[in-house]
């Protein structure tokens, strides 16, 4: 989720308490929440689509496996929330799962199509994640000094088979999760599949970075597979065996 005003509150998952990996997730105090949030352009995909032109402005991709359970999910894809599309795809086409993104395709000013998860109701992408009992959506937030991960969503026993598998691997997971960024709204596209409950990755810019040769999340950048790391790979395989658990 890119960001833009101070938020003044975090809580932890779902409000409260969670046992991960032996370590509590606790509300933060209200000093340690100095995040920023994007205030939307749109209140919803009918009133972007109004304004905006498919294919020059954005774009919906979708693919949808026989059988799939499991989709992978990136909603401010492309140049929104740079990298999301190509983690999502990649963790999709790596278990045969279905993916999904809403991709941002300016060549610039792609935070004006930010729709908040909980209020994301494109058609397309409803209707894919009413096929599946799992979901992961991947998101981005601005944080160009720390490498880290918010692990929310109402699917608690996934979040912490991943929050475990995550720092097993060497990456940062955050204990505190800022509030508007755990997930838990049964509103939250992440939670729309058949079982009502999914997983919200939203990974900072630092940590996004790294998947990346150079660092580099120009678009040019990160639609050529060329340039993902290690990282990407070592990241995407965390989530993929959690799902697997």
């Amino acid at each position: 989720m890119t960001m833009a005003s101070v938020l003044p509150t975090v809580r932890g998952l779902a409000g409260v308490a969670l046992v991960a990996s032996g370590v509590a997730l606790v509300p933060a105090p209200a000093s340690a929440a100095a995040q920023h949030r994007l205030a939307d352009t749109y209140a919803n995909y009918a009133e972007l689509a109004a304004h905006e032109t498919e294919g020059t402005d954005y774009r919906r991709v979708q693919r949808f496996p026989q059988g799939a359970k499991v989709a992978h999910i990136a909603i401010h894809g492309g140049s929104i929330e740079a990298g999301t599309s190509q983690l999502a795809d990649y963790s999709a086409q790596a278990s045969d799962a279905a993916f999904y993104a809403f991709e941002g395709i300016k060549s610039t000013g792609n935070g004006t199509l930010h729709i908040t998860a909980s209020r994301f109701d494109e058609p397309r992408a409803l209707t894919l994640l009413s096929r599946v009992d799992r979901t992961v959506s991947w998101h981005g937030y601005s944080d160009s000094t720390e490498a880290s991960t918010y692990v929310g969503g109402r699917d608690t026993a996934l979040v912490e088979r991943v929050t475990a598998g995550l720092r097993a691997a060497g990456f940062t997971v955050a204990r505190e999760i800022p509030d508007g960024l755990d997930g838990s709204s049964p509103d939250n596209i992440a939670n729309k599949n058949r079982r009502g409950k999914g997983l919200q990755l939203e990974i900072s810019s630092a940590q996004r970075k790294r998947f990346f040769a150079d660092g580099d999340l120009t678009r040019s950048s990160i639609e050529n597979p060329a340039n993902r790391t290690k990282a990407f790979y070592a990241y995407t395989a965390v989530v993929n065996k959690a799902l697997n658990g």
